[in-house]
């Protein structure tokens, strides 16, 4: 597997101060499940009463964990539950051995930390269509139950990594009317990023108390504006799974409670950005802004085109202004359009109006602007009152470099 010896230029300053949980504790291994000399196997441990919510990917070829994961996700209980994760290997494709592969390291999970099976929700990610060296896993959990702290969530973020070049957390505390609340998240994601749930791997943890049923709904919702829409390469994974597990410990209800509400939306959106942010060869972030559509689903439609188009992508990594690509994407996506009422913006540069370029556009001033680092792009087609924002990344030769190495 590629060697990612560098970190995103688009990467935060540093990784995020994450509060403690109550109720969730955490650990980590070296468990060499793919890797050597790095921590690829981390573990949650949630205390009884815990809710746990989630979203996953649509993909017809869905890992063992995954399928297991559903099942399991709507039933609701009052004892502990556990989450496991490991990296190196997406335990995918891999017919009765990735069934076999997920109950070993969920059963084992569950005796290591008295909770039921049907409590244990696992993740894996990594390498398709290898079986998974589950004894590497189920070998270090009694080690790893010993070491269970709430303080360990910033090392379950390394843990988690692929070819992630760095770390990705998210969190923040709300003063409520009847208390505070802490919500706390990571997420792993690089390469086969594009919208059909959560992209990536995605695990939040709150102290909030909160039935399941708002919960959920409440998690799918917030997960239509953050991570189904971003995209980073238009390929979804195997694997994509979102859990939003909330404890309770606070004792503060949050089911009608706006600021928790936006509080979640926030650190949703923020680990989203993170994930495009460390595209694979990413040197440009780019937000895409569709409007005046005639409706909901044609503003998505226009806005994926574009953001997924590779002659877009390859144009913002070379700094080039060429407008016409766009026009070119809002052609084939099969969505409403008009050429002669087109409008294209370049930040708040106006590119193109009533279907031509503008009169006072300066092709010098546009390529100016490709030079920054976060590239605003927007589209009005004025046909509607209708909008949609997605976020993506250039398309550069460091993405072909780490897909082509990646099984080496």
């Amino acid at each position: 597997m590629a060697t990612i010896d560098h970190v995103s230029p688009l990467a935060p300053a540093r990784f995020p101060e994450l509060p403690e949980i109550a109720g969730a504790r955490f650990a980590t291994t070296e468990a060499g499940v793919k890797y050597a000399g790095r921590k690829d196997v981390m573990i949650a441990e949630l205390a009884a009463g815990t809710v746990v919510t989630g979203v996953f990917t649509k993909s017809a070829t869905r890992s063992a964990a995954v399928l297991d994961c559903q099942e399991k996700i709507g039933r609701s209980g009052d004892q502990g539950a556990a989450i496991v994760v490991n990296a190196g290997n997406a335990n995918a494709f891999t017919g009765k051995n990735g069934v076999q592969s997920t109950k070993a390291v969920t059963n084992a999970v569950a005796q290591a930390l008295d909770v039921p099976e049907e409590r244990v929700f696992s993740s894996s990610t990594g390498v398709i269509g290898e079986p998974l060296p589950h004894d590497r896993i189920t070998a270090k959990l009694a080690d790893m139950a010993a070491s269970l702290s709430p303080q360990n969530l910033p090392d379950a973020a390394e843990a988690i990594r692929t070819t992630d070049t760095f770390a990705k957390g998210a969190a923040r505390v709300i003063q409520t009317s009847i208390g505070e609340v802490k919500i706390a998240g990571i997420a792993k994601g690089s390469g086969m990023i594009a919208p059909d749930m959560a992209t990536m791997l995605v695990y939040i943890f709150t102290d909030a108390k909160i039935e399941r049923a708002p919960l959920q709904a409440m998690l799918s919702e917030l997960n239509e504006k953050t991570f189904n829409s971003i995209t980073v390469d238009s390929d979804t994974s195997t694997s994509d799974t979102l859990l939003l597990a909330a404890t309770g410990q606070s004792g503060v209800d949050v089911t009608e409670d706006a600021a928790f509400r936006a509080a979640l939306h926030e650190v949703m959106l923020d680990l989203a950005h993170q994930v495009v942010r460390d595209g694979e060869g990413a040197t440009k972030f780019v937000e895409i802004n569709v409007q005046g559509a005639a409706s909901e689903g044609d503003a998505r439609t226009h806005a994926l085109a574009i953001a997924n188009s590779p002659l877009v992508k390859t144009a913002i990594a070379g700094e080039d202004p060429n407008w016409g690509r766009i026009v070119m994407a809002i052609g084939k996506s099969g969505a409403a359009a008009d050429r002669d009422l087109l409008t294209i913006k370049f930040g708040d540069i106006l590119v193109a109006e009533a279907g031509w370029v503008s009169p006072d556009y300066s092709e010098d001033a546009g390529a100016d602007y490709m030079k920054a680092q976060t590239i605003n792009i927007t589209v009005g087609l004025g046909l509607g009152g209708f909008e949609s924002t997605v976020w993506t990344c250039d398309l550069t030769h460091g993405y072909i470099t780490i897909n082509a190495d990646y099984r080496s």
